[in-house]
């Protein structure tokens, strides 16, 4: 991105080249990103908490410090609304949780202030954040910024949305069973899911521990415009904090691996059918890693479709266990058909059975290890079919195997623990409208940097969707 573009177009790359050289200030990168959100937020309703004062504060005590500048000074950052941020309420889209106010940050918010990063705004998410689409009774709906003919995914779908209408430079959002992904997908954003034990996770305002799966499957993490932003901003997310007592403290960039890295390509539609786009979006992909120099080749991992169906079984029967009161209890009309049809399309694995499938995910993971010594990065589909219609994850037992039946690809690399990016290469002309088609890069454990590098090197070659999208006027 040019210099002589808009300060709210400016990558976090950009901005730090110049607020660290002193050619721009924190407060006024801060007053674009807030003059930005003022102008668009109203018709996409992704950031419900504006935090414009305390970023004027926060942007001028940096201004005014005479301590070194961090690697993200000045970047304008969103928060997504189900993790704490001492002062404002984790209300994660449900109304009864309003008023739970966090006593203090949790350690990404701190790890980003830490480095310098300013946060605008807080960003929608569904209820319990645990859907596929942006809506709830608490905030209401959040818009697409391509148009209202498709969903902004979900559950980061107001991160998807703000950071590509330009409201920051950096989203942050998190993923269960693919809510980083989803809506990078759906508004044609860029992100890496880290692995398991990457970024160091918890909100000092839950009363409770998270089970097992959902610790082992959650994770926190960053959505941008472009892929270079990652590795501008990942190495900050990830410093350690105590209070994440199983957080790897491993650096960003591990070991060269041997050139050409070896990539394989899966095309398993599991039964779905795979879209003429989707199978563009992929093809370019491939062309574009090969012209990079990577070796790509026609291979399919092991046992993919059995290790995404039961990786969302296992969690469906946790959830069920764990969580079925507080849905009953708390959780909308809407909310509550859409876990009946959840369990529906995904049955929960309960009691005896349960245990035995949580034991045989090490298996899984072991033989996607040993894939994963001979092709380093697999480069799969991520929604078999262009991005879904906005609540059509509440239309019944159809509606949710559109929104999820399809997505075998994502659950996957939660259940394993293993990182995984999404990227926009394909602009697909739809009759419905245009809309961004994602393609996912996932990779070999604690190997994030390997998939960024993949994703420039892929993007050096088909510009980022965020060009097309403000060309459009958004």
């Amino acid at each position: 991105m040019s210099n002589t573009a808009p300060l709210w177009q400016w990558s976090a790359k950009d901005i730090t080249t110049a607020t660290r050289s002193g050619d721009i200030s924190a407060t006024e990168v801060t007053e674009a990103a807030i003059a930005r959100m003022d102008m668009v937020n109203p018709k996409l309703n992704a950031v419900v908490e504006s935090l414009a004062d305390e970023a004027r504060e926060q942007a001028r005590q940096l201004d005014v410090s005479d301590a070194p500048k961090g690697s993200l000074h000045g970047v304008p950052v969103t928060i997504k609304i189900n993790v704490d941020q001492k002062g404002h309420a984790t209300s994660n889209g449900v109304p009864a949780f309003k008023d739970v106010i966090a006593p203090e940050d949790a350690p990404l918010v701190r790890n980003l202030k830490a480095a310098g990063a300013v946060v605008v705004g807080r960003t929608n998410t569904p209820e319990f954040s645990f859907r596929a689409d942006t809506d709830n009774p608490l905030y209401g709906r959040t818009y697409n910024p391509w148009g209202r003919h498709m969903s902004a995914g979900g559950s980061s779908g107001g991160a998807g949305s703000a950071v590509m209408a330009g409201i920051g430079a950096l989203a942050h959002g998190n993923d269960i069973g693919g809510s980083l992904r989803f809506p990078a997908s759906a508004n044609g954003a860029v992100t890496v899911k880290p692995g398991l034990g990457r970024v160091p996770a918890w909100n000092p305002s839950q009363h409770s521990e998270r089970g097992l799966l959902a610790q082992s499957m959650s994770v926190q993490g960053l959505i941008t415009r472009n892929a270079g932003d990652l590795h501008v901003s990942m190495p900050s997310l990830i410093a350690a904090d105590p209070r994440d007592p199983f957080h790897v403290p491993l650096p960003w960039r591990g070991a060269p691996l041997a050139k050409p890295i070896r990539v394989a390509v899966a095309r398993d539609d599991f039964g779905f059918g795979m879209h003429p786009d989707v199978s563009a979006a992929l093809d370019k992909a491939a062309a574009a890693l090969t012209d990079a120099g990577y070796a790509v080749e026609a291979v399919e991992p092991p046992l993919s479709r059995e290790t995404g169906e039961v990786g969302y079984r296992a969690l469906m029967g946790e959830v069920q266990a764990l969580l079925k009161d507080d849905i009953q209890a708390y959780g909308s009309e809407t909310l509550q058909a859409i876990f009946n049809a959840y369990y529906e399309q995904f049955p929960p694995y309960q009691g005896t059975e349960l245990l035995r499938m949580l034991a045989h995910r090490t298996h899984y993971a072991r033989q996607w290890s040993l894939f994963l010594q001979d092709y380093p990065l697999v480069l799969t589909p991520f929604m078999l079919q262009p991005f879904f219609t906005a609540n059509r994850d509440a239309e019944g037992a159809d509606g949710v195997r559109e929104a999820l039946g399809q997505s075998h690809w994502s659950f996957i690399m939660n259940f394993l623990g293993l990182p995984a990016g999404n990227m926009p290469t394909h602009i697909a002309e739809l009759t419905s409208g245009p809309q961004p088609i994602g393609v996912q890069i996932a990779g070999q454990r604690w190997r994030e940097d390997l998939i960024v590098d993949a994703m420039q090197a892929i993007e050096a070659r088909i510009p980022p969707a965020c060009e097309t999208l403000w060309q459009r006027g958004v």
